[in-house]
Parts: C-alpha cells; sequence; structure tokens
C-alpha cells in the first residue's frame, strides 16, 4: 500500500510538471478539456497539448485532483512547506480542475500582493478555467478582485512616476476592457443564461469602464447579433435593458445642462472626441428616443422571427417602459420633438441607475435604488390620474398585439401577447 501511495506521488508529480511546461512551451493556450479516457493505455503523459488546446485524459483526474487539493491543505494549515514556484504550480493545477476551490484563489491573491505572481497571468489562468467551467462564480469573484488591483495600480501614483503618460493608461485600460468583454462573450456563449458572466460584464462596465458613452454605445452595438442568435437567454437581454438604463441615466444626471441650450430640441448625448481622429470637426451624437425606437422595432423583428418566446416579450415591456419614463423625466425643452419623431409612450416611474455606483451595488444588476422609491413623489401621482398625452404609441403597440393575434398560430405567443396587452392596459387607468 505504502507502494502505492508513493507511486501516486510520483505519477502526480509528474502531470504537475507536464502541465507547467505545457504553459511554458505554449503561453497562448486559450482552452482546456478533459479527454475520455477511462484508463492509462499507453506509457505516456496524460497532458496533450494542441495547438492552442489543452486536454488532460480524465483517467488521472481522480489521482490528480485529490493530491493537489490536500497538498494546497496541508501548507494552509502548516503542516508542509511550498516554496514559491511550487505553490503557483499547484494552485494552477488545481484551479484548473476545480475553480470554485475559494483557498486556491486566496492563495494566488497573497501570491499577487507580495508581487510573486503577475495580475495579468490570474487573469489569463480565469480566462481557462472558464473555458471549462463557465459558471464558476469564485472565477468570476477573483477575477473582479484581480481587475481591482489592476485598477488601483493604473491610478496610483507609483505608475504615473514610471514614465507612463494619460495614453498609456487609457490604453492598457481599453485592452482590459475589450478583453473582459471577449470573455464574458465566450462564457455566456459556452453556458445558457449565464448570470454570472452577463452580472460581471456589468461590473466591468460600471468600475473599470466607468459607464463611458462611447463604450456603452459599442456594447449595444456589439450584442445585438448575440441577442438575435440566444433570443430564450434572459441574462443577454436584461444586459440590453442595462445598456438603455445607463444611457438614460447620463441624460437624467446632465439635463440641466442640457436644458440650458435651447437649440437641443432632443435628449442627445455628445460624445466624447476622439484624440486619433483629429480631422474630424463634428461632435457624434445619440438621440436616445430614437435608440429606444430602435430597439423596440428590433423586438418586433424577433418577435415576429421567434414567435413564443417570453424573454422577447419582456424585453419590449421594459424598453416600452424606458420610452415613457425618458419623455417624463427630462424638461420641457428636452422632451420637444420634430413631427417626423416616433411619439413616446406614458408609462410609470422608473428608478434609473447612478452614475457612480457604490462597492456595496457592484452586483445590484438591476441597479435599481431604494432611495429614489422614497415619498412616492407628486410627479408619480400625477402620471396616473392624467389622461395618456401621448396616446398614439399604446395605440400602436395594441396594433401590434392585434397583428400578433391575428397572424400566430402559437399558443405561448398567443399568451404571451394577451399578457403584454392586459400589461398596457392597467398603464392607461
Amino acid at each position: 500500500m505504502a507502494e502505492s501511495s508513493e507511486e501516486v506521488a510520483v505519477l502526480v508529480q509528474r502531470v504537475v510538471k507536464d502541465i507547467t511546461n505545457a504553459f511554458r512551451r505554449n503561453p497562448h493556450i486559450d482552452e482546456i478539456g478533459l479527454i475520455p479516457c477511462p484508463e492509462a493505455r499507453y506509457n505516456r503523459s496524460p497532458i496533450v497539448l494542441v495547438e492552442n488546446k489543452l486536454g488532460v485524459e480524465s483517467w488521472c483526474v481522480k489521482f490528480l485532483l485529490p493530491y493537489v487539493h490536500n497538498k494546497l491543505l496541508l501548507y494552509r494549515t502548516r503542516k508542509q512547506w511550498l516554496n514559491k514556484d511550487e505553490l503557483i504550480d499547484v494552485t494552477c493545477t488545481l484551479l484548473l480542475l476545480n475553480p470554485d476551490f475559494t483557498t486556491a484563489w486566496n492563495v494566488r491573491k497573497e501570491l499577487i500582493l507580495s508581487g510573486t505572481l503577475s495580475p495579468i497571468k490570474d487573469l489569463h489562468l480565469g480566462k481557462l478555467a472558464l473555458t471549462k467551467f463557465p459558471k464558476s462564480p469564485e472565477t468570476w469573484i477573483h477575477r473582479r478582485w484581480v481587475l481591482q488591483q489592476l485598477v488601483q495600480e493604473t491610478s496610483s501614483p507609483s505608475f504615473i512616476t514610471k514614465g507612463n503618460v494619460g495614453t498609456v493608461a487609457a490604453e492598457r485600460t481599453q485592452r482590459v476592457i475589450q478583453e473582459e468583454m471577449e470573455v464574458c462573450g465566450e462564457a455566456a456563449g459556452r453556458y445558457p443564461s449565464n448570470y454570472n458572466a452577463w452580472s460581471h460584464r456589468i461590473w466591468v462596465l460600471q468600475h473599470v469602464a466607468k459607464l463611458d458613452v462611447k463604450i456603452l454605445l459599442d456594447e449595444l452595438t456589439s450584442t445585438k447579433h448575440w441577442a438575435s442568435m440566444h433570443v430564450s437567454d434572459h441574462s443577454g437581454f436584461h444586459y440590453r435593458q442595462f445598456l438603455l438604463k445607463s444611457l438614460i441615466s447620463q441624460i437624467v444626471i446632465d439635463s440641466s445642462v442640457l436644458e440650458q441650450n435651447p437649440l437641443k430640441s432632443e435628449p442627445t448625448l455628445v460624445l466624447p472626441k476622439d484624440e486619433s481622429a483629429g480631422a474630424s470637426t463634428e461632435e457624434p451624437r445619440i438621440n436616445l428616443l430614437h435608440l429606444l425606437k430602435a430597439e423596440v422595432e428590433f423586438s418586433t423583428d424577433l418577435i415576429d422571427s421567434y414567435p413564443g418566446h417570453e424573454t422577447l416579450w419582456c424585453h419590449r415591456r421594459h424598453v416600452f417602459y424606458l420610452r415613457h419614463h425618458l419623455n417624463g423625466r427630462l424638461p420641457p425643452s428636452m422632451t420637444q420633438r420634430s413631427p417626423t419623431d416616433s411619439p413616446g409612450e406614458p408609462l410609470s416611474d422608473l428608478n434609473l441607475i447612478p452614475g457612480g455606483t457604490s462597492p456595496s451595488q457592484a452586483m445590484e444588476v438591476d441597479g435599481l435604488n431604494d432611495c429614489n422609491k422614497q415619498g412616492y413623489s407628486q410627479e408619480i401621482k400625477r402620471l396616473k390620474r392624467t389622461p395618456a398625452a401621448d396616446s398614439l404609441g399604446l395605440e400602436m403597440e395594441h396594433r401590434f398585439i392585434d397583428q400578433v393575434l391575428s397572424t400566430c398560430r402559437n399558443v405561448e405567443q398567443a399568451r404571451y401577447a394577451n399578457a403584454y396587452r392586459k400589461w398596457l392596459v392597467t398603464l392607461s387607468q
């Protein structure tokens, strides 16, 4: 029995070393996976590296995982000493097989704080773990911690005194944001309704991108195709709702400034000029009313093309809700529209996400603040007892419902359409 335990120890140490060597030979590994293999058929390493894909033969996991797990626990209980390189190798192997082992991530946090481990390498390890376990909550939590370290490092005086100008810090932040968007997109594609991935994406926009308007608009555009290919994914459409609410919140925050300009007859956002595009003197603008109208049209196309999906009807209801709130909360000078504009729809009030979110609200995906609900304001009461100012918008929605009901043969589609009609009726009362 002793000999068997020694053989297992030798085998596992060799496998851990093979994994470490694989990352040294190819630092661009972008995916991991298990190779179904009940038993060792050949006298060779169970670690297979093909191009940028790393595979582990399944027969060795039953030996490998308990060994590295126990070894790390012995280290944490001070019963066995491991040097820094051994800690990096053991935690890397353990997290690739079980990324929800919090102790391993905590050890790597200590290594990062001591300067032994690069935060960028830890982000890469988390990315690999998410290719196999795309919903791993501990991996997403650790990823946010690492990003916070990078943000603090970029904004620290020591980073500036090293000769890094503002453009270098901005480019680094932009690369990090782009990388996170790609990681979240891949994880969302691997696991349906991946709430953890979409929540992390929202967190990045809030705390790394600082709700930058241009990034919000880019995200709204880039996720449109994804949403059209995943019409039952509530989390993906909820993310688009967050983007729209965040854009509207910029209008609410800056409404006092925009109201002072009599030339602006519609709620628009002025995007910051791109320094690299110095030849262009015209300030790009975005009209939020038109943006919400386009989202309603997008919803119409999806509902017609994919009948019977509750997610699409819920999304349409939310966008309709936002359009009214945009008309109701903006100053009068901002809600005047030209005759060519589509009228908005009056609904009840909506709590918007503030531009700056406290750390305690980092994972509050809806972004609704209870403080905004205090008092049941007089404006809300007026909206409820005043006749609909834009009845044409409601009429257009009722026509859409009538068209759906007259042509659909899907029982679920008819049920969702009738439920939407009842919801509209309650709003007009």
